[in-house]
């Protein structure tokens, strides 16, 4: 572990710190967990993932991408300590799944679609604080998804936000805000205070400074404890250890706890390898993460958060963005966020329960900026239409879905776009000054094959006809029976053909052509 960058590091866990408490518990609630086990799963998803991991800016912890499998599992199980033990069965799984090297599945996602699921995740950042910054807690720190659970839709809930304004919140997410963008436009990092305490500390001090000033002066305009964050209070540490619960290993026959934990496996497994990605794109230094080792860190970390009464872990996009722009360097910032988050748990919860959550959509406001800046659409529409396409409809389709159906979404049109480019660029037929030239620019599949009849069929009788497949590195067996038909026929029309590269072409078809061709 590198602490060369250690105040940067530092700086960087107390943002991510700030900015996974109230997401740990809300997702928690939401699934219908205790916020102890959200709190566990940040605490193990910081330290212990943080540590075996070799993703130098990834966070890890509760994923609202699970909640609704959690919600489900919880139903269908006579209880949580049950469930628990499908948290450890999804770890085994991932961690299988990294030493087989499933993680070299997360280099295939196609740049376009991971844009725009950053975009994506910035607007949604954006719009899903809006009724906290305004007063309205009703839903759950955490929530992405399009539709809520008490019925309603990213905006319908922030039209009624805007009809009860709490002013108060108004104000104090208003000022957090202001201190963000202060602190960037006057460069106050160069500053070695505020290279430690970062701006983010500063908008949430600002903030319940504000309300306890507030509560002192003019108690009526106070906000209350539903405001707050709801961080559980223990008067001793043995408190704490009374109420956690532990597996029930007495239900490892139950083939329920084996659908839950491989569901839990997979789609943990999938939402990782796309934040990770996400993640090393951000990177400004563009270090790639190991994939699989990434998959045995996360799955030890399920283990491990089974174990201890929490829920499951993923690398989450949020955090990681949030400790990116936050000037996090290596991976020490992730473990010291998940310290933070034990010292608040043990020691702490009575002084962070007066953090207003508007003061949390503040900084959110500017992180969700961040990733979709206008300027990021615009660039995205200059590369071009192929590039274009996918990255909006990703955006467009996560939005109003959640992450992982828009992704699936985003990843069709990827990849209908990545086939369209291959399939019109693979085969070129010109003219020259003796004949035509029918030239394969690169790997030519049998999806090709209609393209190729086309051009074949163009070809007049009389003609010469050369064949170039020395660009190209991999030509299908389809393409070179094709071929093979159209030389053995070519004399009947007169057609002279002539192959360059055969040495390309595979060598159990090559002697087809060689006969076919003297």
């Amino acid at each position: 572990m590198q602490f060369k960058y250690f105040k940067e590091d530092l700086s960087a866990s107390l943002v991510v710190f700030l900015v996974a408490l109230p997401l740990c518990l809300g997702i928690a609630v939401a699934s219908g967990a205790p916020p102890l086990a959200g709190l566990v799963a940040g605490i193990v998803g910081g330290i212990v993932v943080g540590f075996f991991s070799q993703s130098s800016l990834s966070v890890s912890g509760p994923a609202a991408g699970l909640t609704a499998i959690i919600v489900t599992a919880l139903a269908d199980m006579p209880s949580f300590e049950m469930f628990l033990l499908a948290v450890v069965i999804s770890g085994i799984i991932q961690m299988a799944l990294g030493f087989a090297k499933a993680g070299v599945i997360g280099y295939y996602f196609p740049n376009s679609v991971i844009k725009g699921m950053l975009a994506a995740i910035g607007l949604i950042l954006i719009l899903k604080q809006i009724p906290h910054a305004l007063g309205d807690d009703a839903v759950y720190e955490g929530s992405m998804e399009f539709s809520q659970t008490d019925n309603e839709n990213t905006f319908t809930e922030i039209i009624g936000a805007f009809r009860n304004i709490n002013p108060i919140a108004a104000a104090i997410s208003l000022v957090a805000v202001l201190i963000l963008v202060f602190f960037d436009k006057f460069k106050l990092k160069q500053f070695t205070i505020f290279r430690i305490l970062p701006a983010a500390l500063f908008a949430v001090v600002v903030g319940v400074i504000l309300n306890i000033g507030l509560d002192a002066w003019w108690p009526g305009y106070t906000l209350k404890d539903f405001h707050m964050v709801k961080l559980p209070v223990f008067s001793n540490f043995s408190e704490l250890t009374d109420i956690v619960v532990f597996p029930n290993f007495r239900a490892i026959t139950d083939k329920r706890v084996y659908i839950t934990g491989i569901t839990i496996a997979l789609v943990a497994s999938i939402e990782t390898l796309l934040s990770v990605e996400a993640s090393d794109r951000l990177d400004p230094l563009k270090r790639i993460t190991p994939t699989s080792r990434e998959l045995s860190a996360q799955g030890l970390g399920n283990v491990v958060s089974g174990l201890l009464g929490g829920l499951p872990v993923t690398a989450v996009i949020v955090r990681s963005s949030a400790n990116i722009d936050s000037g996090g360097r290596t991976k020490l910032s992730a473990i010291l966020h998940g310290f933070w988050l034990l010292l608040s748990l043990v020691f702490l919860g009575a002084y962070l329960n007066y953090i207003p959550l508007a003061a949390l959509a503040g900084i959110l406001f500017v992180v969700g900026f961040k990733l979709a800046k206008p300027s990021i659409f615009l660039a995205e529409y200059q590369k071009g239409w192929d590039q274009f396409i996918p990255f909006i409809v990703t955006v467009l389709a996560i939005l109003f879905t959640d992450l992982l159906v828009g992704i699936g979404i985003g990843m069709a049109v990827g990849l209908f776009f990545v086939i369209k480019s291959n399939y019109q660029k693979a085969i070129v037929l010109k003219k020259t000054s003796s004949g035509l030239v029918l030239n394969f620019k690169q790997n030519v599949s049998f999806l090709n094959k209609a393209e190729l009849l086309r051009y074949l069929a163009t070809v007049e009788d009389g003609s010469n006809l050369k064949i170039d497949v020395d660009e190209t590195t991999f030509v299908d067996t389809d393409i070179i029976q094709t071929l093979s038909d159209f030389i053995e026929t070519a004399p009947e029309k007169g057609i002279k053909v002539e192959v360059e590269g055969l040495e390309k072409l595979a060598v159990k078809n090559r002697q087809a052509i060689v006969e076919n061709n003297p």
